[in-house]
């Protein structure tokens, strides 16, 4: 692995070996066990790319601000009512609401 690492970066040195080049090269070198998953990754780039909808969900800031006393006594509540089982499923929800 360290070789194939050491190969990457001689590589991102060198004149005219261009990233997709590059991109090629490690494709090539993938173990077959491998392949799936990059073509998974490479298939979600490309989405997030097209998709403006999750681009801007995977490029929004991280939410910074602090949790409210407010908010932390949602939580409690819901945590409580789950542990004493105070909820409904999914489809009597819908019911319940004529959806």
């Amino acid at each position: 692995m360290v070789c194939q690492q050491n190969r990457f970066i001689e590589d991102k040195g060198r004149i005219g070996v261009s990233n997709k080049d590059r991109l090629h090269r490690l494709v090539e070198e993938l173990p077959e066990s491998e392949v799936s998953a990059a073509e998974r990754y490479l298939a979600y780039l490309r989405l997030a790319r097209e998709d403006p909808v999750l681009h801007t969900i995977l490029t929004a800031p991280e939410d910074d601000e602090q949790e409210t006393d407010e908010e932390r006594a949602a939580v409690a509540e819901a945590r409580e009512d789950l542990k004493e089982g105070r909820v409904v499923s999914l489809d009597e929800a819908k019911r319940e609401l004529g959806l």
